[in-house]
């Protein structure tokens, strides 16, 4: 009992030293658009988009990485994930997610993951040729991709955290921006089935980014000089898009092959509007999971006020099975959808080995 006063004296601290963070954090509509490498809000993995990234809480394993690093802490061994996302169905847009977790240590786990957004081919055009039906000049095709390096710690049986440091890179033909930014988070597990959990992540924290390359630059006169001279424009810096995220989840065990898993988070964007995800999960003898959920942000309601292109449900299934029963190592097919509006929806399907 002493020990779970101490645990919980510790959140709370931990949770009154970030309350200027949340304050400084808080959605403001005015600032929306202004920040870059929004792609960092996009959760690319299959399981926890299909509850909505409710999981804050009770994130666990590799994709932890995008909700909560602190519950990569929670690997038992080595754990592999790939996931492919077709980004609003309709659009050309792919998303490409691969990463792993590998125990280090007793209570210490080290993962990476990589993430490419791919946009297609598109058309080049030009002041002079601004019309690419009248003869094409080339494409080109935007790229974006992160890559984060993790490091977790258990620091007892009810308290895990962890540090996710990623690298930017955003690029076109002639034109590329590079940064890092840094997330930390903390997850709690109580009760006496350790079935009460708490989590807080502040994520995407790091210096401003701006372009740079020959894209930027151009020929020209200068006034008074009759010689032609490359001349270089300067690109505005932009912020990280901040975000502060708070959830808590409760297993409700039903039985020796069926549990419930309800969880809830509060988003915080630096940049948007502020949005509260509600998700279910339940489990079937660890063969068979179902998941929903829904996010909410203010305007959601209405095609005149919304500002997102999702519309709040999102759902998933995933499918382990056994591969050796006395190393407890398992694979698994998952798959999530997205409502959205306009397109069709944004679907996830990944794969997961557990060594």
């Amino acid at each position: 009992m002493k020990k779970t006063l101490k645990y919980l004296a510790a959140t709370i601290i931990t949770l009154s030293l970030l309350m200027p963070v949340i304050s400084s954090y808080a959605g403001n509509k005015d600032r929306s658009g202004s920040a870059g490498a929004s792609e960092l809000l996009i959760n690319p993995w299959a399981r926890a988009t299909g509850w909505g990234s409710a999981n804050v809480a009770c994130a666990k394993g590799l994709e932890s990485m995008f909700t909560n690093v602190a519950g990569t802490a929670l690997t038992k061994r080595s754990e592999f994930m790939f996931a492919h996302t077709r980004w609003f169905e309709g659009s050309g847009v792919s998303i490409s997610t691969f990463g792993f977790t590998q125990k280090a240590g007793e209570s210490s786990v080290i993962g990476m993951q990589i993430m490419s957004m791919r946009f297609g081919d598109i058309q080049k055009t030009t002041v002079e040729s601004p019309d690419p039906s009248q003869g094409s000049i080339g494409t080109f095709s935007p790229s974006l991709m992160n890559i984060g390096l993790s490091y977790s710690k258990a620091f007892s049986n009810s308290i895990f955290g962890g540090i996710n440091v990623k690298i930017i890179n955003e690029a076109i033909s002639d034109v590329s921006a590079q940064g890092i930014a840094i997330d930390a988070g903390i997850e709690y597990i109580t009760g006496e089935l350790e079935n009460v959990k708490f989590g807080i992540a502040l994520k995407n924290v790091g210096p401003t980014m701006k372009f740079k390359g020959d894209g930027m630059s151009f020929r020209g006169f200068i006034p008074g000089q009759e010689t032609q001279f490359t001349v270089e424009q300067r690109s505005q810096q932009y912020e990280l898009p901040a975000q502060l995220n708070i959830g808590a989840a409760y297993d409700f065990i039903l039985g020796e092959t069926h549990k419930l898993t309800m969880a809830g988070a509060f988003i915080s964007n630096s940049f948007t509007k502020d949005q509260i995800n509600f998700g279910a999960e339940y489990g079937y003898a660890g063969y068979l999971y179902l998941r929903a959920g829904y996010s909410y942000e203010d305007g959601i309601f209405s095609t005149k006020d919304r500002t997102s292109a999702y519309t709040g449900p999102s759902a998933g299934l995933s499918v382990e099975m056994p591969l050796n029963k006395e190393k407890g190592s398992t694979f698994s097919i998952d798959y999530s959808y997205r409502s959205t509006d306009p397109f069709s929806g944004t679907h996830s399907i990944g794969a997961r080995i557990n060594l």
